[in-house]
This record gives structure tokens, C-alpha cells and sequence, in this order.
């Protein structure tokens, strides 16, 4: 679980923009697509697919069918997916993951909003969310979720934003408040008892969506206006400049880290890229240390590693030694044709 954080505002950290000025990345925002199903007017989650390139998961906000559509990068929906066995009281976000164990996608659905909540007070006692396993094909299917049930330590609260740490696979709920929090939920969950989730920081005023970066390095967190990056609760990273759209709902992450996609409700809704600025970007993977052919040849032949218990040898040391022969044959030659 992440430290509790502090307010928005703070020292800056090295690298940091300030909340208070919007960065934009130098290639500008660009319009992906626009939604083409007539069944998709109130799109209020994203989510890209792990496992099938091009697809970006969206659902409708409440009073629509327990479905979410999988659209390709044209705008066109590639498969409808009902869940069968949830309820869809008010669907306000959706996430999506790997299981370490299968490596199979795994899509989560916020059933989490909650107008009647009032500052901890009133609405409803629990709200859900959905685990499904992602599908292997795009055709359209019933498919059935795992379902946990959540209460906030601190009583009901309204929320449209959900996210899953990459790497632990912990869980995060943002409420949508004038003073909303991040919450996180405990590191296993249970089907059999409601879960306790625990306030960790603070979110910005009426936040409309959140996402992990796929490294797990930082988050983000969506308004109606912009949106801000977070190195963890409470310590923001960045702010990145929006498009303007009717009612900005939704927020992912693209699968290689280096952009967002933003959308909004409403008919042939669009869903915009957005470059993030150079220190919100995922730091490049170290270059792999290349050796030469010969230590790999020896290890091919069953040596042991230098530096491990064993009768192999490191081949620094048998160099060494040659080398140390040689030049003690030399001087013995030398020696004896000086005689």
C-alpha cells in the first residue's frame, strides 16, 4: 500500500512541474477516433487491452445493459461483452491488467458511482467491482465476472475513478468530491465479506476518472478540465493539458506509457491522444550488458559461474594464469640461452 500522501500543493520535487501550470508534450494532442455504435452514448471508463493489439475497452455510464465493447483504433466495435451475472447500478470506470500466473488480460469494472453519498454520509452501504478474465477472440459473448463488494472506511463516497497498480495488482478507488481522496484497497480481496477500502491520499476537486501507467512508476488522475500525474498519492508529478470535450469522463494510459487517451459522453463521443511531457514518460529500459563468445561457450559446456561454489573455474583467473605461464616460459628460455 502507498504511504498516505499530503495535500496537492508542496515543495516541488527534482523534475517537477508544478500543479499550477498544465504541461503539453511537443507533438500535441491528436483525435483517435470517434465512437461509431449507436449504443455507446454515455462512455464513461477506458481501458486498453492487454493482449489484443489496437483494442480499447469502453462501457456505458448507469442505466444501460451490463456490456462493454471492444472498439478498434477505427471507432468501429469489434465485440460486445454482457456480464452476465453483474448488476450495473452506475458504472463510472473500468481497468485492465495481466495475471502474473496465465498472462491472460484482465478487465475490472467500476459499478461505484454514487449520487446520493454526501461527505461520508447516506448512499448506498457497499458498492462493487467486476473481475473479468479478457477474452481470447473479438466475437461477441456472455461472459461471467468475479464480483467484490467495497465500503470506504470513512463512510459512502461518490467515485468515478478506478485503477490497478501493474505490478502488485492492488486496487485504487478516486472519489469525485470537492475534497476527494484516493483509496486503496487491501492486497487480497475476499468474495465472502465486504472489503475495507482505506484512504491513502487526496485526489483534485470532482475527479472523473484515474489510471496506472503500465510501468507502475506514477498515475493519473482525470477532472472535467485537465489532468494530473502522480509519482504516488499526494505527490504530484505534472499537470497535462486537455481537449475540451462535452463532459470529459474517462482516461487511460497507451500500452507503451508515452501518451494518454481521453474521452467523454454523449454520441459518436471522441477519444483524443495525448502526449504526456518528457518527465511523466517511462525512464527506457537499461541496455543489456553484452559479454564476449567465449565465456558463453564455457558455460555452454556446463562451467560454473564466476563468483559461484563449484569446480569450475572463472575464466578472468584461467587468463590470468596463462598468461602468467607464458610469460615465466619466456623468461626461463631467456634465462637459459643467456647461459
Amino acid at each position: 500500500m502507498a504511504l498516505p500522501g499530503t495535500a496537492l500543493a508542496g515543495t516541488a520535487l527534482p523534475g517537477t512541474v508544478l500543479p499550477g501550470t498544465a504541461a503539453r508534450a511537443d507533438d500535441g494532442e491528436r483525435l483517435l477516433f470517434r465512437f461509431r455504435d449507436q449504443r455507446i452514448t454515455e462512455s464513461s471508463g477506458l481501458a486498453v487491452s492487454p493482449t489484443h493489439k489496437g483494442i480499447v475497452y469502453t462501457h456505458n455510464d448507469s442505466a444501460h445493459l451490463g456490456q462493454i465493447f471492444a472498439v478498434g483504433p477505427d471507432g468501429r466495435t469489434r465485440a460486445t461483452f454482457t456480464i452476465g451475472n453483474a448488476e450495473a447500478r452506475d458504472w463510472e470506470a473500468m481497468a485492465a491488467s495481466v495475471d502474473p500466473a496465465t498472462g491472460r488480460g484482465v478487465l475490472w469494472i467500476g459499478d461505484i458511482g454514487d449520487n446520493l453519498a454526501d461527505g461520508g454520509k447516506n448512499g448506498w452501504p457497499d458498492v462493487s467491482v467486476y473481475k473479468v478474465v479478457e477474452p481470447r477472440t473479438m466475437a461477441d459473448a456472455t461472459l461471467r465476472a468475479v464480483r467484490y463488494r467495497f465500503r470506504y472506511a470513512d463512510g459512502p463516497r461518490n467515485a468515478e475513478g478506478l485503477m490497478v497498480h501493474p505490478r502488485t495488482g492492488r486496487l485504487y478507488v478516486v472519489s469525485k468530491e470537492f475534497s476527494g481522496n484516493v483509496y486503496a484497497a487491501p492486497a487480497k480481496l475476499r468474495t465472502d465479506r465486504v472489503n475495507v477500502l482505506r484512504r491513502v491520499g487526496e485526489a483534485p476537486l470532482m475527479a472523473t476518472d484515474a489510471a496506472y501507467a503500465p510501468d507502475g512508476s506514477s498515475f493519473v488522475i482525470r477532472t472535467y478540465f485537465s489532468a494530473t500525474v502522480y509519482r504516488a498519492p499526494g505527490k504530484p508529478l505534472t499537470r497535462v493539458a486537455m481537449p475540451p470535450l462535452e463532459q470529459a469522463e474517462s482516461i487511460t494510459y497507451t500500452k507503451d506509457g508515452m501518451a494518454l487517451l481521453t474521452g467523454s459522453e454523449g454520441e459518436k463521443s471522441p477519444v483524443y491522444r495525448v502526449p504526456l511531457p518528457a518527465v511523466a514518460r517511462p525512464s527506457p529500459s537499461p541496455t543489456p550488458i553484452r559479454t564476449s563468445a567465449r565465456p558463453r561457450a564455457v558455460a555452454a559446456r556446463g562451467e560454473e559461474p564466476a563468483g559461484k561454489d563449484g569446480l569450475g573455474v572463472p575464466m578472468p583467473l584461467l587468463w590470468a594464469a596463462a598468461a602468467l605461464g607464458a610469460t615465466g616460459g619466456i623468461a626461463f628460455l631467456a634465462y637459459r640461452t643467456g647461459r
